[in-house]
């Protein structure tokens, strides 16, 4: 089993999982420079982290096809931190930050994603679809000595022919043959294009360099005290909280892409040990990339071996290969994060806008626009407490209760639904302590009880009854509605 297994994840189709981890290293090149540059960090430090937490996380993580790495979320999290207190604390904090992802998979707090509901789901690919896309205009402008200016006149004419050619490369390829991954044809194709023509169009060198050695492992040169921890720990939190959310709600869209279940919490453990591995080598923290996971995807791969070869093929490029990588056109490679900006946007989603219900509808686009103005990790927080808000509202809305008068004297309440912070007001609402009979019977049968505040309108009830002279007299406790009144301290007629 455990040899059929190994084979399942790391075997099938050598190929094609191959040339997507060559395909999807080219692709996180230029992304791990422009983050680590935003960072206001040395490229290599992103281009090691990449190389580093793709390569330990395609072979311990849980979700085989799943490319992580120096991702931009983590990137804008640490701009404040660089600029005060320098790259030291950074690689302290990546440490640490690494620390608490693995924690988080011990305690197997992975299955919380579970718990994100669809309509966040669809905004967060939606939100990253449109940063994607943007991000990729930044390649339109270029350095003047009155600072950036969008490229004019030739340039940009090549520039916009280059990138339409990769674009059209890319979707009717597949068309023709699915032997190799459209992508990598389109990006070597139109780097040699490029190159034999002599086009005027800036390559990746004109990005930054990346021509560098192996990683050295070199303890981060920081004092061990709590001073330490007092600068790093509030930007480890963030950066883990982030790295965590945006690495599990991928994980779920690729496991929703490969209809294959993946295992959340082991995921978490290896990014988390990636993370730290990276630290202690230099290197930024990271996370799962959307865009790198989504070309590696749609170019076959599913195996472990396709993110292996992404990273590897980094560190390749950074140790032997960088003089053939820096003539790559920008072009072809913004051209590529087009087509998957354009691949990752879940354009179904406008087209259920007016079916679905209103409350959800709000939820798609109000993640979309808040991780498109803000970030990631404030667009999801936003969109689960409005659905929550809603789900509470609507569950509240059940509360019902149906009245049985035959007896003389006696009344019997028999409540339908759960009771909960949001629905105590119209539970209480049911009864009518003032005109009821003197003898009145809660039947719990259908009563569910969730929450503190379900004992507490009990007790209410209660006591509004002993007020005004009467009895009541609860019955058909299931047995944890019973213990949770009895645990609480609750003293009422149970039958």
């Amino acid at each position: 089993m455990i040899n059929a297994t190994f084979r399942a994840e790391w075997f099938p189709n050598l190929q094609k999982n191959f040339l997507a981890g060559l395909t999807t290293s080219f692709a996180l090149v230029p992304e791990c420079i422009a983050f680590a540059l935003v960072a206001q960090l040395n490229p290599l430090m992103g281009l090691y982290g990449a190389f580093i937490i793709c390569v330990l996380t395609a072979i311990l993580g849980g979700r085989p096809g799943m490319v992580s790495g120096a991702a931009g979320s983590m990137a804008v999290v640490i701009v404040a931190l660089v600029a005060q207190h320098g790259v030291q604390y950074l690689l302290a904090t990546v440490v640490l930050s690494g620390i608490l992802m693995a924690l988080f998979g011990i305690l197997r707090l992975g299955k919380l994603i579970r718990m994100v509901p669809h309509p966040v789901m669809l905004g967060f690919v939606n939100g990253l679809a449109i940063i994607i896309a943007m991000a990729q205009l930044e390649h339109f402008r270029q350095a003047t000595p009155q600072g950036e200016a969008w490229l004019q006149g030739t340039p940009l004419l090549v520039m916009v022919a280059l990138v339409a050619l990769t674009m059209a490369i890319v979707y009717v390829l597949p068309r023709i043959t699915r032997v190799v991954p459209p992508a990598l044809v389109a990006i070597l194709g139109v780097g040699v294009l490029s190159y034999s023509l002599h086009l005027p169009t800036r390559s990746l060198g004109d990005l930054a360099h990346i021509a560098g050695g192996l990683p050295v492992l070199h303890w981060p040169s920081v004092p061990l005290d709590m001073a330490t921890l007092h600068i790093i720990f509030p930007y480890a939190v963030l950066m883990a909280m982030v790295g965590l959310l945006e690495t599990l709600l991928t994980f779920n869209l690729t496991d929703e892409i490969t209809e294959m279940p993946g295992k959340p919490n082991r995921e978490c453990i290896a990014l988390g040990a990636s993370t730290v591995v990276s630290g202690l080598f230099g290197g930024m923290g990271g996370c799962a990339m959307i865009g790198q996971t989504m070309i590696n995807l749609s170019s076959g791969g599913r195996s472990r071996l396709s993110g292996v070869t992404a990273g590897v093929m980094i560190l390749l490029f950074i140790l032997f290969l960088s003089p053939l990588i820096e003539r790559i056109p920008l072009a072809a490679l913004v051209g590529v994060m087009f087509v998957v900006a354009q691949q990752t946007f879940a354009w179904g989603s406008l087209r259920v806008l007016g079916k679905v219900p209103l409350q959800d509808a709000l939820v798609i686009v109000a993640v979309t626009v808040i991780t498109v103005l803000t970030d990631l990790a404030l667009a999801v927080l936003c969109g689960i407490v409005i659905a929550a808000l809603n789900f509470a509202w609507q569950h509240a809305r059940e509360m019902r209760a149906d009245i049985d008068d035959s007896s003389p004297g006696r009344r019997v309440y028999l409540p339908h639904g759960t009771l909960f912070f949001a629905s105590t007001t119209h539970f209480q609402e049911l009864f009518q302590s003032a005109s009821d009979p003197a003898r009145v019977i809660l039947d719990c049968r259908h009563l569910h009880m969730a929450d503190h505040s379900a004992i507490a309108a009990i007790e209410s009830l209660y006591e509004r009854y002993d007020k005004a002279g009467k009895h009541l007299q609860v019955t058909h406790l299931s047995a944890r509605n019973k213990a949770l009144l009895q645990r609480a301290g609750v003293d009422v007629s149970v039958a």
